[in-house]
């Protein structure tokens, strides 16, 4: 599968729909006044941000398998984080702090790396079993 826009998926536009629907969960999180709990040692939302822009980027890889296309979406990951960070400072109920950008910009190399593994094929492959489960 070598497809710029992995077109063998069947439910192309449910998984993007899903993938927006992250992007949405992680701005209402770092937005929202409540936070999460976190591991209880130190700098633990650290692996929070880490893991939520992995899964972000390994989400949408899977659907975008240009090169361009994924550089293009690592960017915006970046500054999608970065620019959270900044939109935090304005709050009054949320902090600014570096190593949130550091976190988040790894967390997106880290689901580019991921993809590079079998893992690229994990929404395909589901994909098709909800296929041939649904055609019965």
């Amino acid at each position: 599968m070598t497809d710029a826009l992995a077109v063998d998926l069947n439910y192309r536009k449910l998984w993007l729909a899903l993938g927006w629907l992250l992007v949405g969960v992680v701005v209402y999180a770092s937005l929202t006044s409540s936070t999460p709990e976190t591991l209880p040692f130190d700098d633990a939302d650290k692996f929070g941000h880490l893991l939520a822009y992995a899964v972000l980027m390994g989400w949408f890889c899977q659907l975008f398998w240009s090169i361009s296309d994924r550089l293009k979406l690592a960017a915006a990951f970046a500054v999608m984080g970065i620019s959270l960070e900044f939109a935090q400072a304005l709050t009054g109920y949320r902090s600014f702090d570096y190593a949130d950008m550091l976190a988040n910009v790894l967390g997106v190399a880290g689901g580019w790396m991921a993809i590079k593994t079998r893992l690229r094929y994990s929404l395909s492959a589901f994909d098709r079993y909800i296929s041939a489960v649904t055609a019965g």
